[in-house]
């Protein structure tokens, strides 16, 4: 959470502030055209995605691993038997598929809106697009077993899941 919280609360909105408005590349889950992607590189400058490349990009790096690992544990604390290896294995997918959007990205960043080609947009626009549908599975997992969860709790709680209560 700290990694996040330090993501979402000083360096994404620098970027947002460097580039005039304009979301970062990983804040567009739905992906994005080469005509967006030039523009964010231009309005960031070479400033923005030095910025990009040297703190957000480290901070992503940490990020998508310690995501996975808690994932993994909070699964493995709601839910037994082959669930847990599957939303794992959704965990650690979304984790692979956020390190290969950095990559791609970094390649946008490194060549700037004067070299970017639309193939290394439209390649990093999939991993992002990936990455949002593999981790928003994961997501939607773990609110559905917290749910669950509070739900076994609640019935304890109030007596309604005692055998032989009518």
């Amino acid at each position: 959470m700290a990694v996040y919280l330090i993501m979402i609360l000083w360096s994404l909105p620098h970027l947002q502030q460097a580039a005039g408005g304009r979301a970062a590349f990983d804040l567009q889950p739905m992906g994005y055209q080469p005509a967006e992607a030039r523009a964010l590189l231009t309005a960031l400058g070479a400033d923005g995605r030095a910025y990009y490349l040297n703190v957000q990009q480290r901070l992503d790096t940490a990020y998508p691993a310690l995501l996975a690992v808690v994932l993994a544990l909070a699964f493995r604390l709601l839910t037994r038997g082959w669930p847990v290896r599957v939303l794992t294995a959704i965990a650690v997918l979304a984790a692979a598929l956020d390190y290969l959007e950095n990559m791609a990205v970094a390649v946008l960043l490194r060549a700037g809106s004067d070299k970017m080609t639309d193939a290394m947009v439209e390649s990093a626009s999939r991993w992002t697009r990936w990455k949002s549908a593999a981790a928003s599975v994961a997501f939607i997992a773990l609110v559905v077993l917290l749910l669950r969860a509070g739900w076994i709790w609640l019935r304890r709680r109030t007596g309604h899941g005692k055998r032989g209560h009518v």
